[in-house]
């Protein structure tokens, strides 16, 4: 049981991520809440809004998640949904652009050595593929695509697997906005939308660690099996 007591704890540490901000700051957080649901902007403005923010994740923190649920709320669905698929997709275009022309030395000025190397083993499993696996988990999503950019996947094979990925992120992102929206549920679906990218990314580590676990031990245990025979044959 001891493996899992860790994880656990992890994951319902994340869980509460949605309630904290109602323990913390109460009514002002309902408030603030409440000014985002007015729909302070026009469609074309809001779409604009949303698809620069998400264009530029592959160069900031933006928290994509939970602007995609708040283009649901401002947007309903169906337009929300293109413009969240539109950011993203444009996002994910210039960091496998700019990787591709600039190579290791951009992608590790964007990523991290590790985050790279976790990728390059999942990539070694799945191939292009890879991009869809990792499609919503923070910083992994990123790496990927830097990851493929930076190997010189061709456009053919990028392209089919994030546009679909991408659509079904946004498409689920904008849907729970608009549905938290009309049912009031606003304040709970961000914080929803905010805890759950980072659950992903929990689970994935530990399905990183697990996978490439094995693989550090199997030259121990060729080594004690190489002294056996030694052993023997003397």
């Amino acid at each position: 049981m001891k493996p899992f007591i860790r994880p656990m704890i992890v994951m319902s540490l994340i869980l509460l991520v949605p309630i904290i901000p109602f323990l913390l700051f109460g009514a002002d957080f309902e408030a603030w809440v409440e000014r985002w649901d007015q729909r302070p902007y026009s469609i074309p403005v809001a779409s604009a809004l949303i698809i620069g923010l998400l264009a530029t994740d592959i160069l900031l923190p933006t928290p994509s998640s939970m602007i995609s649920t708040l283009g649901g709320v401002w947007l309903d669905w169906p337009i929300g949904t293109l413009a969240s698929w539109a950011g993203m997709t444009l996002g994910a275009v210039i960091g496998f652009a700019l990787a591709r022309r600039w190579g290791k030395p951009f992608a590790l000025w964007m990523s991290s050595e590790a985050d790279l190397e976790r990728m390059r083993g999942l990539s070694a499993r799945f191939g292009p593929a890879v991009l869809i696996i990792s499609r919503g988990v923070p910083v992994l999503a990123e790496a990927s695509v830097l990851l493929m950019g930076m190997h010189q996947l061709a456009w053919r094979r990028f392209l089919p697997a994030v546009l679909l990925s991408n659509l079904g992120i946004a498409f689920a992102y904008s849907a729970f906005g608009d549905y938290a929206e009309q049912n009031q549920w606003l304040p709970l679906a961000l914080g929803v939308s905010i805890a759950l990218p980072v659950l992903l990314a929990t689970m994935m580590s530990r399905f990183l660690f697990a996978t490439q676990a094995p693989k550090t031990s199997e030259p121990e245990q060729t080594n004690e099996a190489d002294d056996q025979n030694e052993s023997a044959t003397r």
